[in-house]
C-alpha cells in the first residue's frame, strides 16, 4: 500500500515536471532558408506523430496505475497482499489472486491490443516517404527548409510553385477541418516566375513564418530574395500555405516545410488520448467505498463484542478482510465480460452493419447520454449540394422548369445562326433571365478542370477557341464552396457553361457554341463578416464593366434597390429547407471604376487599418444595386437524419452540432435536418469582440425562452473567456445550439465544459480527423450483491465459513454465467423503443444504481443472508459440515433464483446459463468431498432443508415483485401489455 502511494505520489511529480519544461521551451518564429539547412538557427522536431499511450517501459506501470487508481481495484490488491501476512491469512492465496490476476489480465490483453494498434497506424503513417529536391538529388526526408513536391502534404509548408499555369492550385481540408469544399491555394509570385525548377537553388531567399499556433485559418510571414536590387519582399498569409493532413486536388506542388511534428497545425489541435471511465464504473466505485465503511463499521463492532481482548487490532483487520466477500470480485469480472458483451453486440447488429467497437470498457455509456455533439459536413449531411429554385420576383422558376429557362436562354444570348424573332413580352422576360443566370454563371471562384484521356492528369485547354477541347465528357469543376459548384452545374445545365477560368479571365460557352470571353478585373471574397462575395469583369466582346455581387439575405436587403418580395420569398425557401442566395449588378463607367482601382489599391497598402479601409472602399460600389434573381439551394441530408433526431430529441437527448462550415451554412443544416424543430425560433449571436459586447448580447439572449442558439466560435471564445458559468448555464437550457467556425481545440473544449458544469454524460460523432479531439473528450449498467452473518454466531470468531475452491467456484463457474447472461435482458424490444423514444429519459436520471436502490439490494442482502445462515443452524444436525452443505447449496440455487427475478425478457440464452451453472455446481459436488459429506447430500433430508431455506429466502421477493408490477408499473411494462 504504502508502496503504492509512494509510486503514485512520484510518477504525479514527474508529470509535473515534464510539463513544466515543456511550458519553458516556448514556440518560436523562425526563418527558414531555401535548400539551406546550414542557416537554420535551432532543431526542430522530428516530423513523426505519435499517438500511443505507452511504450514497453510504461505499459505495465501504466496499466496497473489506471487500474488501481480506483478505490474497487486498490480494495481488492490489498486484500490479497495482506493474505501474505500468516497472521492476516484466512483463506487459500489463489482465493483472492486467482479473480484479481483474471481481472488485470483481461485489461493488460485488451490494452494491449489496442495499443498494438495504435500502433501499427502510427508505424504506417510515419513509414511513408516522400520526395525531397536538393542539389544532388531526391532524399526521403522531411525537415524544415526541405523543398517538397507531391500532392499529399507531408508537414506544414509555405506554396513556392506548382504545374498549373495559373500559379494556383486547389487543397481538399476535410481531415483537417471537416470542410470538404476546396480551397484555393496560391504560389509565391517570385518563385512561381523562376525559369526552371532547379533556380529554386541559385537563389538566396528565405521565409519568416510566425510562431506555431493553433489557429489553422490564418497565418502571418514574409517571404524575402536577397539576391535582388532591391531585395523583393512579399507578404504571406494563409493563401500560401499548405498545411499537413491536407491534399492537392489539381496538378502537383512545390513548397518549403516550416513546421514539422508535433508543431503542425494539425498535432497542435489534436488532444491527447486518454483512458475513459463510465459512469457504472465511477459509480460502482463510490458504492465500494460505502460498502468498506460498512465493512469496517462492522468489523469494529465484532471487535467490541469480544472486548477488545488481545491483539485487537490484528482481530480487525482480520475481520476486515473477511468481510471482503461483502464487495464481491465477481462483480469486476462480469462487469468487464459483460461490456465485451454489449461491445460485441453492437458490432453485430443486423441494423448497424459495419459497426466496430473500438472499445470495450465504456458501450453502456450510450444508455445514459444527456447531450449528442455531432459534426455537420459528412455527419449529417453528404455534402452534395443540388440546385432547386431560381425567383425573379415575379415569376419562380423550379427543377420542373428548366427546359423553359434554357429556352428563354438560348434566344437572348449571341449565335452564328439566326433565330427566329421572339415576341415582345418573351423577349422581354428572356433578357431578366439571362442577365440572371449569366450573374450566377460569373459570380463564383469556381474552375473548370479537363482530364486528359491519356494519363488521367488534369490540364486546362490550350490554343484558338476553335482548337480548344471544351467537350463536357471530360470537365469537372473546383471550388472553395460546394454550393459555387452547385450553381455553376445549374447554368451549365440550361445552357450556360463556364468553359475556362484562369487568375485574369473566364469563357462562358453559349448554347450555340460561342465562346463569351470575360476580364476579371477584382475579386470581393465571401467572409463571414460580410456574408456577400462579388466580382468586377469587363466584357471582351462590347468592354463593358459590370460588378456582380451575391450573398445572404440579411446583407444584401440593405444594398439593392427597394423591392417588395425578397424578404417573403426568403422565408418561403427557408421553410423548405433551401440554402438562399441573392444576386444583383452594377453597371461601372470607365470613369467609376478606375476611381475605385485607385482608392482601392491606396487601401490595400495602407499599415493602419487595412481591413476597414478596403472594406470602406467596396462599400462605396455595393449602393443601389440592381436585384437580378434569388436562388435556392438544397444540401442533400444523409438518409434518415431526420427522423433519426426527432427521436433522439423526443429521448430527452440535447442535439449540439460543432461545425467548421459558415454561419449561414450550419444554420440552414439545423434548420433543414430538423435539428431545430418548426416551432423554434433561433437565436443567432451577434459577432462580439470584447467584454461589454459579450454581455450585452448575452443579455439579449437571456430574454429569449425555447430558442435554439446560433454562435460561431469567435463569439464563443470571448463568452467563455469572461462569462463562461453564465453562457454554459444558458446555453444548457436551449433545446439546441450550433457553434460554427470552430476549430478541432474549440469542439473538445466545448465538450470539457458541458462535462465541468453538468453531470451529464456527452457523445460527440464526426467522420473526420477534425473531430478526433472531440471525439476522444467525450464521454462515450448494474448490480451489486452482498453476503456474511457467521462470525456473529460463532462466538465473533474471524474465521470464514465458506473456504477455498468454494469461493472461487462461487465467484466464476457457479454464478458467473447467469449474471453474465443479463446483458441479453431487454426492458423492450428495438421496435418499441425506437417508437417511444421518452423511455430513454428513464436510463439518463440514473435510477438503476441510484444509492436508494443500493441500499435496497443491502436490506435484501442482510434477509438473504440471515435466513440462509440461521436456517442453517437451525435444521442442521450436530456437524459442522453439513451447515456448509445446506447453506453454501441454498446460496448457489438463490442466486440463480435472484437472477431469474430480475430478468425482464427471456433469452434462450440465460435459460442455458441457469441451467449450465446448476449442472456445473452438482457435478463438482462428487468432487468436493473436503468441504461436503457425500452421504449426507444425497439424503431426503438435506433436499428437504435446503428447499425450505431457499424458499424462504426468494418467495416474498418474488411476491413483492408481483405486487409492485400490479400497483405501480414501471413505464415500458404498460407498453408491452
Amino acid at each position: 500500500m504504502i508502496f503504492f502511494l509512494l509510486w503514485s505520489l512520484s510518477r504525479s511529480c514527474c508529470e509535473c515536471l515534464v510539463h513544466t519544461c515543456r511550458r519553458k521551451k516556448e514556440l518560436k518564429a523562425r526563418t527558414v532558408w531555401l535548400g539551406h539547412p546550414e542557416k537554420c538557427e535551432e532543431k526542430y522536431p522530428k516530423n513523426a506523430i505519435k499517438n500511443q499511450k505507452y511504450n514497453i517501459v510504461t505499459f505495465v506501470p501504466g496499466v496497473l496505475y489506471q487500474q488501481f487508481k480506483f478505490f474497487l481495484n486498490l480494495y481488492f490488491l490489498v486484500v490479497a497482499c495482506s493474505q501474505f501476512v500468516p497472521s492476516l491469512k484466512i483463506g487459500y492465496l489463489y482465493t483472492y489472486w486467482a479473480p484479481l490476476g483474471f481481472v488485470l489480465a483481461v485489461t493488460m490483453v485488451r490494452e494491449a491490443v489496442d495499443e498494438v494498434r495504435r500502433c501499427r497506424r502510427d508505424k504506417e503513417m510515419n513509414s511513408q516517404l516522400y520526395s525531397k529536391l536538393t542539389v544532388r538529388g531526391d532524399h526521403s526526408m522531411t525537415h524544415p527548409d526541405d523543398i517538397i513536391p507531391y500532392t499529399q502534404i507531408p508537414a506544414d509548408m509555405i506554396f513556392l510553385r506548382t504545374s498549373e499555369k495559373t500559379g494556383s492550385c486547389f487543397i481538399r481540408t476535410d481531415q483537417l477541418d471537416g470542410e470538404t469544399d476546396w480551397k484555393l491555394r496560391i504560389t509565391v509570385a517570385c518563385t512561381q516566375r523562376l525559369p526552371a525548377l532547379g533556380d529554386l537553388f541559385s537563389i538566396s531567399a528565405y521565409v519568416y513564418a510566425q510562431k506555431p499556433q493553433l489557429d489553422i485559418h490564418s497565418f502571418e510571414g514574409n517571404f524575402t530574395r536577397e539576391d535582388c536590387d532591391p531585395p523583393i519582399h512579399e507578404s504571406l498569409s494563409i493563401e500560401n500555405t499548405l498545411w499537413a493532413s491536407t491534399v492537392v486536388a489539381s496538378g502537383t506542388v512545390i513548397g518549403v516545410v516550416i513546421y514539422t511534428g508535433k508543431e503542425m497545425r494539425s498535432v497542435l489541435n489534436t488532444s491527447q488520448s486518454k483512458n475513459k471511465v463510465g459512469l457504472l464504473d465511477l459509480e460502482l466505485n463510490r458504492l465500494t467505498k460505502a460498502l468498506f465503511l460498512a465493512q469496517v463499521v462492522l468489523s469494529v463492532v465484532m471487535v467490541a463484542l469480544q472486548g477488545f481482548l488481545g491483539p485487537w487490532f490484528r482481530n480487525l483487520f482480520r475481520f476486515v478482510v473477511l468481510f471482503s466477500y461483502i464487495i464481491p470480485i465477481s462483480l469486476r469480472v462480469n462487469l468487464d465480460m459483460g461490456k465485451s458483451a454489449y461491445g460485441w453486440m453492437i458490432m453485430k447488429d443486423e441494423n448497424i452493419p459495419g459497426t466496430v467497437v473500438r472499445t470495450s470498457t465504456i458501450p453502456e455509456e450510450l444508455g445514459r447520454l444527456a447531450y449528442l455533439l455531432t459534426d455537420k459536413t459528412g455527419t449529417l449531411t453528404q455534402n452534395e449540394m443540388v440546385f432547386k429554385r431560381l425567383h425573379l420576383g415575379t415569376v419562380s422558376y423550379g427543377m420542373d422548369t428548366m427546359d423553359e429557362i434554357q429556352s428563354h436562354i438560348i434566344h437572348s444570348t449571341p449565335s452564328r445562326k439566326p433565330q427566329p424573332p421572339a415576341p415582345k413580352v418573351r423577349k422581354s422576360v428572356s433578357s431578366r433571365i439571362h442577365e440572371a443566370v449569366k450573374a450566377i454563371a460569373l459570380c463564383h471562384n469556381v474552375t473548370p478542370v479537363y482530364e486528359s484521356r491519356v494519363n488521367g492528369a488534369s490540364a486546362e485547354p490550350e490554343g484558338t477557341e476553335a482548337d480548344q477541347d471544351f467537350s463536357d465528357d471530360n470537365r469537372t469543376y473546383q471550388a472553395s464552396s460546394p454550393d459555387e459548384v452547385a450553381l455553376v452545374r445549374w447554368t451549365e445545365s440550361v445552357g450556360l457553361t463556364l468553359v475556362n477560368r484562369d487568375l485574369t479571365s473566364l469563357q462562358l460557352k453559349t448554347p450555340a457554341g460561342h465562346i463569351l470571353t470575360y476580364y476579371i478585373l477584382q475579386i470581393f471574397p465571401f467572409t463571414s463578416e460580410s456574408k456577400r462575395m462579388g466580382i468586377i469583369v469587363r466584357e471582351e466582346a462590347t468592354g463593358d464593366i459590370t460588378f456582380y455581387m451575391k450573398g445572404a439575405d440579411v446583407a444584401m436587403a440593405s444594398i439593392v434597390q427597394y423591392n417588395d418580395w425578397l424578404e417573403e420569398e426568403c422565408g418561403n425557401m427557408a421553410r423548405e429547407g433551401l440554402r438562399t442566395l441573392v444576386v444583383a449588378k452594377k453597371s461601372l463607367t470607365e470613369e467609376q471604376y478606375q476611381d475605385f482601382e485607385s482608392r482601392y489599391n491606396q487601401a490595400k497598402l495602407s499599415i493602419h487599418d487595412r481591413a476597414l479601409k478596403v472594406a470602406a472602399a467596396v462599400e462605396s460600389l455595393e449602393r443601389e444595386m440592381e436585384l437580378l434573381c434569388l436562388t435556392g439551394v438544397e444540401d442533400q441530408l444523409q438518409a434518415d437524419v431526420r427522423p433519426t433526431l426527432e427521436l433522439l430529441r423526443n429521448a430527452g437527448i440535447k442535439i449540439w452540432m460543432l461545425t467548421g462550415d459558415k454561419l449561414e451554412t450550419a444554420t440552414c443544416i439545423a434548420k433543414s435536418s430538423h435539428l431545430v424543430s418548426r416551432n423554434q425560433d433561433i437565436h443567432v449571436f451577434k459577432p462580439v469582440s470584447n467584454r461589454g459586447e459579450a454581455h450585452l448580447e448575452l443579455n439579449a439572449f437571456r430574454r429569449k425562452h425555447d430558442c435554439a442558439l446560433v454562435i460561431s466560435g469567435d463569439s464563443l471564445e470571448v463568452c467563455l473567456r469572461y462569462y463562461e458559468h453564465e453562457f454554459v448555464e444558458l446555453a444548457c437550457q436551449c433545446p439546441a445550439v450550433v457553434c460554427c467556425r470552430c476549430s478541432p481545440t474549440q469542439k473538445a473544449q466545448i465538450v470539457r465544459l458541458l462535462q465541468q458544469h453538468t453531470d451529464n454524460r456527452t457523445c460527440a460523432i464526426g467522420d473526420g480527423g477534425n473531430d478526433v479531439s472531440m471525439i476522444q473528450a467525450a464521454d462515450c449498467g448494474i448490480g451489486i450483491e452482498g453476503k456474511a452473518v457467521f462470525s456473529s454466531i460463532f462466538y465473533f470468531a474471524s474465521v470464514p465459513l465458506y473456504q477455498g475452491f468454494l469461493m472461487v467456484g462461487y465467484a466464476t463457474i457457479y454464478t458467473m454465467f447467469p449474471v453474465f447472461s443479463l446483458v441479453l435482458d431487454q426492458d423492450v424490444k428495438p421496435e418499441m423503443a425506437l417508437l417511444y423514444p421518452e423511455l430513454y429519459k428513464d436510463l439518463t436520471k440514473g435510477r438503476s444504481l441510484s444509492f436508494k436502490t443500493f441500499l435496497i439490494w443491502v436490506l435484501i442482502s442482510i434477509y438473504q443472508g440471515g435466513i440462509l445462515m440461521y436456517g442453517a443452524l437451525v435444521l442442521f444436525d450436530q456437524e459442522f459440515v453439513h451447515v456448509v452443505a445446506i447453506s453454501f447449496t441454498a446460496l448457489i440455487l438463490t442466486e440463480l433464483l435472484m437472477v431469474a427475478l430480475t430478468v425482464r425478457t427471456w433469452h434462450w440464452l440465460m435459460v442455458v446459463a441457469e441451467l449450465f451453472s446448476l449442472g456445473c455446481y452438482l457435478a463438482s459436488l462428487a468432487f468436493l468431498n473436503e468441504y461436503f459429506d457425500l452421504s449426507f447430500i444425497t439424503t431426503r433430508v438435506f433436499l428437504w432443508k435446503v428447499c425450505v431455506i431457499t424458499l424462504v429466502s426468494c418467495l416474498p421477493l418474488y411476491i413483492i415483485k408481483y405486487l409492485k408490477r400490479k400497483f405501480s408499473p414501471p413505464s415500458y411494462s404498460k407498453l408491452s401489455s
